[in-house]
């Protein structure tokens, strides 16, 4: 092999018989060979995003024996969207929730355990049980009003379609929408109550409507988090209460192996440009970084809005799974108020005439959560959210004030104290709070979502989860088992093949016209 001396006096040498005039060009040619041969890549594998995935990635890959990786995140922590706020009137602030606050399903027993949970047990995160369905309230337009019996039919209800949609996985039938379940079972909603009841069973846990949900990959996700008999962890539901945030148990995790010089914070991707030897990964700030690998933990709908720009783009089958799964938008909204008015149980539902409108309301002013706090929150989901994003914070404020009215309307309702209202779709670090399943995604879509692009760049997040999607846990175990993949590629070097993709996902049977 010549070295890079002889490189520069071959290139020159040549240069000088073709034509003198270009000896000044190729010199800088053969400057621009002995740079290129020499540059020195700043990491073996770039971790883009710092949440559950990139951490848990990272702490594989580092249990794996390979440390020379770098986090780069675009927040100013690790966390992802595990954000608190300190939210509430001065003298009387709280650490609030106001991405992911509840750990779906802990353990049962000797079962298996939700990784989330045993994090939040090993970091002492401070947790409250939430109990949805023992502790609720509800109301309708017309004040209160109690239909707890339309509730549970609701409950039970949801079981059955769960049930058939256990059956359609045997008979191999096609997915189908959660709204054509509940048709083809009779539990379709025919009032405000029903429908507000149905809401906090599905549109509640998979953000989208019924028919914009999968019934099959809903209900797979469903059993596989509270139903012990089918694999799942529990149905139990711890919600974060710490006062140092839910990221906590990330950032403490994180201490215990990463370095320093190991992750960059406040750096958002702008630009990655790939080919089969590496990675070169630009920030909006300017900052150049080099790799032989890079895992994208970006989320879902950071890569749907082309936030990221590809240098090749992406192939066609890797952008139409991107752009199949839904990525949608759970909306906390934060009220303070001087004192408790409102209902004394944990949950409530208000059944509106549209549906949609602010149907879930959680009281964090309750033994065990934030009591004295004044603080109440309202949810809104799917398109409604959406609505609510392209309002002012005083139409929204007002908007939620009208509801409360309506629930109380012989209290005199004061103005809050504060107010708080997260914009997820707007934000280009998020576009949205959690990918869900529709109907005509399927599992070609999955793995393809998950596969690597040219060896080189890697995808994990609670998107790729096809157990877990939408979850915390579905993070983690994405994190830690591309990681593994990854850890297998880094040492096998040119036998590595990654993760395979389909070319392209067709039906079952052809289409006949």
């Amino acid at each position: 092999m010549y070295s890079d001396h002889r490189v520069m006096k071959t290139v020159l040498s040549l240069c000088h018989i073709v034509f003198a005039s270009l000896v000044l060009a190729c010199q800088a040619t053969a400057q621009n060979l002995i740079q290129g041969n020499s540059s020195q890549k700043n990491a073996t594998v770039l971790i883009l995003g710092g949440g559950v995935a990139g951490v848990i990635a990272a702490r594989t890959l580092h249990e794996q024996g390979i440390n020379d990786f770098i986090i780069v995140e675009a927040r100013e922590e690790l966390g992802g969207r595990l954000i608190n706020l300190n939210f509430g009137a001065p003298g009387r602030n709280y650490s609030v929730e106001v991405g992911a606050g509840w750990i779906k399903g802990t353990q049962s027993g000797n079962g298996p355990a939700n990784p989330i949970w045993k994090l939040a047990k090993k970091h002492n995160l401070t947790t409250q049980t939430s109990d949805w369905y023992g502790s609720i309230t509800t109301y309708d337009y017309n004040g209160y009003n109690d239909y707890l019996d339309v509730f549970n039919n609701a409950v039970d209800a949801y079981t059955n379609v769960t049930i058939a949609a256990g059956e359609r996985v045997q008979q191999q039938a096609v997915d189908l929408t959660l709204q054509t379940g509940y048709s083809l079972l009779g539990s379709a909603a025919h009032t405000p109550q029903e429908s507000a009841s149905i809401y906090y069973q599905t549109d509640l846990q998979y953000v989208q409507s019924l028919a914009e949900t999968s019934w099959i990959a809903s209900s797979w996700r469903h059993n596989f988090t509270y139903n012990p008999a089918a694999g799942g962890f529990s149905n139990v539901n711890e919600m974060c209460v710490d006062q140092r945030g839910f990221s906590s148990i990330i950032q403490e995790e994180a201490k215990e192996f990463l370095q320093p010089n190991q992750q960059l914070t406040n750096h958002t991707i702008g630009t990655i440009v790939y080919n089969e030897q590496g990675v070169t990964v630009t920030t909006t700030n300017g900052t150049t970084l080099s790799a032989d690998y890079a895992l994208c933990t970006f989320s879902l709908g950071v890569l749907q809005h082309y936030d990221v720009k590809f240098e090749p783009s992406l192939p066609s089958w890797k952008m139409e799974a991107i752009q199949s799964m839904t990525m949608a938008s759970y909306t906390k909204i934060l009220l303070q108020f001087p004192n408790n008015f409102w209902f004394d149980t944990q949950m409530a539902i208000y059944a509106d005439r549209l549906r949609g409108r602010f149907p879930v309301w959680q009281n964090f002013d309750i033994e065990g959560f934030l009591p004295g706090s004044g603080i109440i929150v309202a949810t809104a989901t799917g398109d409604y959210s959406l609505q609510l994003e392209s309002l002012t914070n005083a139409e929204v404020q007002a908007n939620v004030m009208k509801v409360l009215q309506a629930m109380y309307p012989n209290v005199t309702i004061p103005d809050p104290l504060d107010f708080h209202f997260t914009r997820w779709n707007s934000d280009p670090i998020y576009r949205g709070s959690f990918a869900t399943w529709p109907a005509a995604f399927i599992p070609g879509h999955s793995q393809n979502l998950k596969a690597t692009v040219s060896d080189r760049l890697w995808f994990a997040g609670e998107a790729t989860s096809l157990k877990y999607f939408g979850t915390l846990q579905g993070a983690y175990f994405e994190g830690a088992s591309v990681a593994e993949a990854m850890s297998s590629c880094i040492r096998g070097g040119d036998q590595c093949e990654g993760l395979r993709h389909t070319n392209t996902v067709v039906n079952a049977e052809p289409y006949s016209i």
